[in-house]
């Protein structure tokens, strides 16, 4: 009786440490991976850091909101970092956030509306923005400071649409995720951000002899 209670007793604390084993095996063998994600992702995100602060300049004009927009933007992304899926496209993740935290600011601060501007010529010309998308290598010869003012002297959501896809080269469903907005909100802020620019950049386009002054 002796001997059987304590065999039982060894199977028992056998069984137990065992078992005790599997566990802290596996939650280590968890640990483990998601603190290798973490660092790929971490990894992944601080590589934008500079397009991060160039799109967020863009958005604010000011160095100092800029900065405090990318720090936001990295806090809640690194708070979120288990909704992003590794290897997918994490610079348009993160521009998505970045864009919410400054629509966020921007109507806490400023509820103002962003009224159109007035089209003379309608808006019969909208496919000109198509996939191949030759309007917008207009731009690409002649990016310097004086592409940048006109830039930032668009109204917003012209100027967010030009500067993801023409500084950052995003597609327009990246663009259009980023924004809230369907694919044909995206192409037509792009034609008429994109007129805008052409009206303030025609003189100064013709003076460095990059495009010939239009016929009379």
């Amino acid at each position: 009786m002796n001997g059987s209670v304590a065999n039982s007793r060894a199977a028992d604390d056998d069984g137990g440490r065992a078992g005790a084993a599997v566990v802290p095996a596996n939650a280590a063998t968890e640990a483990g991976d998601i603190a290798e994600r973490r660092k790929r992702f971490e990894h992944e995100a601080l590589a934008h850091l500079d397009a991060l602060y160039a799109f967020a300049l863009k958005l604010s004009r000011s160095r100092d909101d800029a900065e405090d927009l990318v720090g936001d933007t990295m806090l809640r992304a690194f708070d979120r970092w288990d909704q992003y899926n590794l290897g997918t496209n994490i610079r348009a993740w993160l521009f998505t956030i970045l864009y919410h935290v400054f629509v966020s600011r921007k109507r806490r601060v400023d509820a103002r509306e962003v009224h159109a501007p007035d089209d003379s010529e309608g808006w019969s010309a909208f496919e000109a923005v198509g996939e191949i998308d030759p309007e917008g290598k207009f731009y690409d010869s002649f990016l310097d400071d004086e592409v940048t003012r006109a830039i930032d002297s668009l109204p917003e959501e012209y100027r967010s649409a030009v500067v993801l896809s023409d500084l950052h080269d995003l597609r327009y469903s990246e663009i259009a995720e980023i924004l809230g907005v369907p694919e044909g909100t995206v192409k037509s802020r792009l034609f008429r951000g994109r007129r805008l620019l052409q009206k303030k950049l025609v003189d100064y386009a013709v003076d460095m002899n990059y495009i010939k002054r239009p016929a009379a």
